[in-house]
């Protein structure tokens, strides 16, 4: 297959919200999850209108008898989404970037040849232009406080309910973390557990049908919560308001975003409603809050934990090992904002095109 077809599917694919500028190696990695007829394929294919077997052998009239087994092939690869609608009408379109090709063939864990050669180029693309994408306009993700980790629980606003939002969500899956198989790969990961990427509705439900997931039960996912709270990881979702479709669980040593924002400075997340506050007669300085703190916004004072307000995330990770009668906790900040709608999300993303 010629480069010049992958430059193409370059460029259709960076018609998403989150796209993907071209570089070479963007290239090398296209070449990799779209081999051969795939790339053909895929450049009949939308990122957000769905398509049929029957249209896309309209489209490809050459391909018809090997089409659905090819269409079969990128769905478990991880790179096409499908589902099979009411009347037994299965549709088919393109994965974006994120959340699509760059974590779903990570998901189910195994590690391959194929897995480590995509870590390293996805580690170096970071770097010519990807970092950019991630940032453009307005983050793609937002943090979500613990839930315990709250002074006041009443000053939990709705769009940060999470148990709330799993109570509404049609389904819920967990696969492995991309960013901490990508750092194991590259030799610069850690040892906190993979299994803490989580998906709900009919993204979940496509990811357990190509093998890439497990189902979870609503209490599964919030034990897997409580878990991800105790290692010290970042609870983060999708940068709208409505219904929820993935959390992660990140880590800063590991994670793309958090990566790229404390190496380059770029907005690639959106922090919490919310600050931790420290009630100076409750510490004791044992220094937990000081360690624990993705972005190192604590630091122990004379025997107090301080806590530099402009850098805070909002995340609550300090709060659960607290051993001064949880001196330091969440609380609301002066100016809250709420995730933006579909609409503002979208124009926001687009206006810096």
């Amino acid at each position: 297959m010629s480069e010049h077809i992958y430059e193409e599917l370059g460029r259709h694919l960076d018609k998403a919200v989150a796209g993907v500028p071209m570089s070479p190696k963007l290239i090398e990695i296209l070449e990799i999850l779209y081999p051969g007829e795939e790339a053909e394929v895929a450049l009949e294919l939308a990122i957000y209108e769905n398509r049929t077997l029957a249209d896309m052998e309209a489209a490809l009239p050459e391909k018809a008898g090997r089409l659905e087994g090819l269409l079969d092939s990128m769905a478990h690869r991880g790179t096409v989404f499908t589902e099979e609608k009411p009347g037994n009408e299965r549709i088919y379109r393109l994965l974006p970037s994120i959340v699509g090709f760059v974590e779903v063939p990570f998901l189910d864990g195994l590690d391959t040849p194929v897995k480590r050669e995509l870590s390293r180029l996805w580690k170096e693309y970071i770097n010519e232009g990807f970092g950019e994408e991630m940032a453009r306009g307005i983050p793609l993700i937002r943090v979500v406080p613990i839930a315990e980790s709250f002074e006041d629980a009443s000053e939990v606003l709705p769009f940060d309910a999470i148990a709330q939002k799993l109570d509404e969500a049609t389904f819920m899956a967990v696969g492995h973390c991309p960013c901490r198989q990508i750092g194991k790969y590259t030799g610069e990961g850690c040892d906190r557990p993979t299994e803490r990427c989580m998906h709900f509705g009919s993204l979940g439900r496509y990811m357990v049908e190509m093998g890439k997931a497990r189902e979870l039960t609503r209490d599964e996912a919030l034990d897997m919560l409580r878990s991800a709270t105790e290692e010290g990881l970042v609870h983060v979702c999708d940068n709208l308001e409505g219904s929820l479709r993935t959390i992660c669980n990140c880590c800063p040593c590991c994670c793309g975003f958090f990566r790229v924002r404390s190496q380059r400075g770029l907005e690639t997340y959106t922090r919490s409603n919310y600050m931790a506050c420290v009630e100076a007669g409750d510490c004791i300085g044992c220094g937990t809050c000081e360690e624990r703190c993705p972005v190192n916004a604590i630091a122990v004072v004379d025997g107090v934990a301080v806590v530099d307000g402009d850098v805070c995330i909002g995340c609550g990770v300090c709060t659960p090992t607290c051993e001064g009668a949880e001196a330091i906790r969440l609380r609301r900040r002066e100016q809250t904002s709420a995730p933006p709608d579909l609409q503002k999300f979208l124009a926001a993303r687009m206006k810096s095109a």
